[in-house]
């Protein structure tokens, strides 16, 4: 008998050896195989190769590191030279600045170059980055343009170094995400292995910029991959491990915040923690709401859209020339708050200015991370929830650091849970 390949095909003979048959019965398979995808058959699925992507994932693990070690340094330089008029890359809290009225100017400035970035590079750099990570995935089969790479941590850097209420995480996870996705499209990877190499990348700049090797796994699972299996757990856990490595050798060890010890008052305070829990849940959904009604507001402004982040930056600079904590990424202020070094009116007004600041200038389609911010309006919360409480309740002697810590963590969880189911991006 002959197949449609022109190969013979030859079934077994009476006392022909096992050997032949067995030969013969694969050829028959493989004819059988040919004929059906002849006729439109779906080819089975492409073995996934978990060498070559963990090899890639350590080449990716590596570069985010460099990229995130990079964007830490320009926006320390970008900040230095325009609230404080040196030419130097050492980190520095924008709130220090002594400009004065001028302050008003540098946020409207850094917007209109994310502005004139965003019209004539790519609007993919606008918002903080992880919903946009996610649409790469669930939209794009996991493929990123090459100029996001480029321009998205630029315009995050000009954007936080111009005062902007930001954090580096969330532009660096789509950048590295983005880097992820450029090998496996250079590489000619299939496109789950794609999307685990853009996931390695995310991940990557996560474990980079806060040294939390772990977290960053967690997060590219959760996010990005939505399963647990081998074939991504292990690429994943090589990016991040390097390139928290990357990190250790370039900025050191030790955590991000020097957190004095704490009394949680457990289980004692735990009724206080569940009512914190639901006061935070609230607070997220309305500031996820509160975003989409000021992004609303800009879409009507008769005006191109090349301006939106300068009228951000405006506002801003008006709410940081009163509250200059609310600038910059306030790594510092968020120490404050932890070490319960700021009174409960202070607390108030950090808690609600830098809301007001993150809606104002990402809800203008500016650049910039929402980790951060979050981190410090909802530690701002739970310090001055455990201070109100202790005014009310004395007895309860509530730690307002333990309090701030807690709430920080939920209300992030909850704003992103919140923005994402908004965005239609959840699975």
């Amino acid at each position: 008998m002959t197949g449609d390949d022109g190969r013979e095909m030859s079934g077994a003979q009476p006392g022909s050896s096992s050997t032949n048959g067995e030969r013969n019965g694969a050829v028959a398979a493989e004819w059988v195989g040919r004929s059906l995808l002849a006729e439109g058959a779906v080819a089975p699925p492409a073995q996934f190769r978990m060498v070559l992507v963990s090899c890639l994932a350590a080449g990716i693990g590596l570069v985010a590191g460099f990229i995130a070690y990079l964007l830490y340094r320009l926006i320390g330089f970008l900040t230095n030279v325009f609230f404080f008029h040196r030419l130097s890359a050492d980190f520095a809290s924008a709130r220090l600045n002594h400009l004065g009225p001028w302050v008003i100017a540098i946020p409207v400035i850094g917007g209109l170059i994310v502005g004139v970035m965003a019209k004539y590079g790519t609007p993919k750099i606008r918002g903080h980055g992880i919903p946009e990570a996610m649409e790469a995935v669930l939209v794009n089969r996991s493929r990123i343009e090459p100029r996001v790479a480029i321009l998205k941590p630029i315009s995050a850097a000009i954007a936080i170094g111009t005062g902007g209420p930001f954090g580096a995480e969330g532009p660096i996870i789509q950048t590295g995400g983005a880097v992820g996705s450029l090998v496996g499209q250079i590489v000619h990877t299939t496109a789950v292995e794609r999307k685990v190499l853009l996931a390695c990348g995310a991940a990557a700049g996560m474990s980079a910029t806060f040294n939390t090797p772990i977290a960053g796994v967690i997060l590219a699972i959760e996010l990005l991959l939505f399963e647990f299996k081998s074939r991504s757990f292990i690429p994943l856990v090589v990016a991040s491990t390097l390139a928290t490595a990357v990190h250790l050798q370039l900025l050191g060890g030790g955590p991000m915040f020097q957190v004095a010890a704490m009394d949680f008052g457990i289980p004692r305070a735990l009724p206080f923690y569940l009512l914190l829990g639901g006061i935070c849940g609230l607070a997220a959904v309305g500031f996820s709401k509160a975003l989409y009604w000021m992004e609303d507001k800009f879409e009507k402004l008769p005006v191109d859209q090349l301006w939106w982040p300068a009228i951000g930056g405006l506002g801003l600079g008006i709410i940081g020339y009163f509250v200059p904590r609310v600038l910059g990424v306030g790594y510092d202020t968020i120490g404050d708050i932890l070490n319960a070094r700021l009174g409960l009116e202070v607390l108030l007004i950090v808690m609600v200015a830098k809301a007001v600041a993150l809606m104002v200038s990402l809800g203008s389609g500016t650049s910039g991370g929402l980790l951060a911010p979050m981190f410090m309006s909802s530690a701002a919360l739970g310090g001055g929830y455990a201070m109100l409480m202790d005014r009310v309740f004395p007895a309860a002697n509530l730690a307002p650091g333990a309090f701030a810590l807690g709430s920080s963590g939920s209300s992030f969880r909850g704003s992103l849970a919140s923005h994402l189911h908004l965005h239609h991006f959840c699975v």
